[in-house]
């Protein structure tokens, strides 16, 4: 009897790593179709200068170049955007996200 019950929670374990891979296989592949569309989006609205800019960004600050693209791509579905944004006003739009630096100063007497 024990050795009946245990083999069933194996087999019941089994299922349940089972069912989580393939949970974990369909998660990361709708990240995928994701960024995927992700970047079909914004090759359309943004020119190849502006691109290149965001692709240096990423490499240094991630958040804000995701910050970026997610606006970049809100502004495209909700028809703001009529011309692809260039460097020039993709630099704008990051002196807009970007915090500035404060400079301390401190004066001794």
């Amino acid at each position: 009897m024990d050795e009946e019950l245990e083999s069933l929670r194996k087999k019941r374990l089994q299922e349940l790593q089972q069912q989580a891979a393939l949970q974990e296989d369909l998660q990361e592949e709708q990240q995928k179709q994701f960024e995927e569309q992700k970047k079909v989006v914004l090759r359309g609205i943004l020119t190849n200068d502006a691109r290149q800019r965001l692709g240096r960004i990423k490499i240094v600050r991630p958040d804000v170049a995701e910050a970026i693209e997610n606006q970049l791509i809100m502004f495209a579905q909700s028809g703001q955007i009529k011309n692809q944004i260039d460097d020039k006003q993709l630099q704008m739009l990051l002196k807009k996200i970007i915090p500035k630096k404060h400079d301390i100063k401190i004066k001794r007497g």
